[in-house]
């Protein structure tokens, strides 16, 4: 039984050892084997590998893939002219060489961040200092980008290969240019001002083009209503002329018959209400003739 568990523990022992030996490097990354904090080798292929058990050797690994920083302060920056501006940025950057990486910059991906935030901030600062905002917000923000592109690749490649960082920066682009709070908060009151300013004189053209548009309709409408009124007058009067010629042709014919007419119609008109009261005198009156006379209804019946 004792010689069944010495062989179990052994195998465990062997089994532990070998998994201790035994990494695994994957095709995102790069394994760094150390012997007592001095490089060894570095794997880039990715794949099964050996190595001494620890404390002997031991293994790290770094990201090989495109990597992004992106900016993390919002200090502002004094541009040509003295603008206090704060712009946001975003840099692709990869590690090449892992050997000079971990001997001149770091042990992982955040320390070369860090050191390169530093970077491109102060490359970012020299170049907005040569420049106006409108260049910033123009076409030229692309020759801005190259030249930070071009300064931040001089530090990080340098020219002694000593002192290189083992990484490559493959594209600077800048995300946002905006003027600090302070001054961002007084150029919206300019433009809100500005705005209302211009919604102020539309609405006073418009006004103006309003009360024009009706003087003209209302000129119009006075123009048509005379106009018709002048029409309707002759019309009526042409009217009028022919009625009046009528009657006199009619009434031309039978005197007696156009007299007894002419007492109907006031007949008519004086009895023409309810309330309407007349005081007469039937006897001494002329008005009540035709009713006096049994034959004023019958004479022009007789003529006819």
């Amino acid at each position: 039984m004792n010689r069944v568990g010495f062989i179990a523990s052994t195998l465990l022992v062997v089994l532990a050892l070998l998994s201790s030996m035994l990494f695994v490097v994957d095709q995102r990354q790069f394994g760094v084997v150390y012997a007592l904090g001095e490089i060894k080798k570095v794997i880039t292929e990715p794949g099964l590998n050996f190595k001494l058990p620890p404390p002997f050797q031991n293994v790290t690994y770094l990201d090989r893939r495109l990597l992004t920083l992106d900016s993390i302060d919002a200090e502002p920056m004094l541009t040509a002219e003295k603008q206090r501006v704060v712009i946001d940025w975003y840099v692709r950057w990869r590690v090449i060489d892992p050997t000079q990486y971990i001997r001149n910059v770091g042990l992982d991906e955040s320390a070369g961040a860090n050191q390169l935030n530093r970077v491109v901030r102060n490359a970012f600062q020299e170049e907005v200092n040569r420049r106006t905002v409108k260049d910033l917000l123009s076409l030229k923000r692309e020759a801005l980008m190259a030249d930070v592109k071009r300064e931040v690749l001089e530090v990080v490649k340098g020219s002694d290969a000593a002192r290189r960082w083992g990484v490559d920066v493959i594209d600077v682009r800048i995300t946002r240019v905006d003027y600090v709070e302070a001054i961002t908060e007084s150029v919206y009151r300019r433009m809100e001002a500005e705005r209302k300013r211009v919604a102020n004189e539309l609405r006073s053209t418009g006004a103006a083009e309003g009360e024009k548009i009706r003087a003209d309709a209302d000129r119009q409408r006075e123009v048509t209503i005379a106009n018709a009124y002048r029409d309707a007058q002759k019309i009526k009067g042409e009217g009028d002329a022919e009625a009046s010629r009528l009657y006199a042709e009619s009434f031309g014919r039978d005197a007696q018959f156009a007299q007894f007419y002419r007492s109907l119609d006031a007949y008519k008109s004086s009895f023409n209400k309810k309330s309407d009261v007349l005081v007469l005198d039937p006897a001494s009156s002329d008005f009540f003739k035709a009713m006096r006379s049994s034959g004023g209804t019958t004479a022009p019946a007789a003529q006819k």
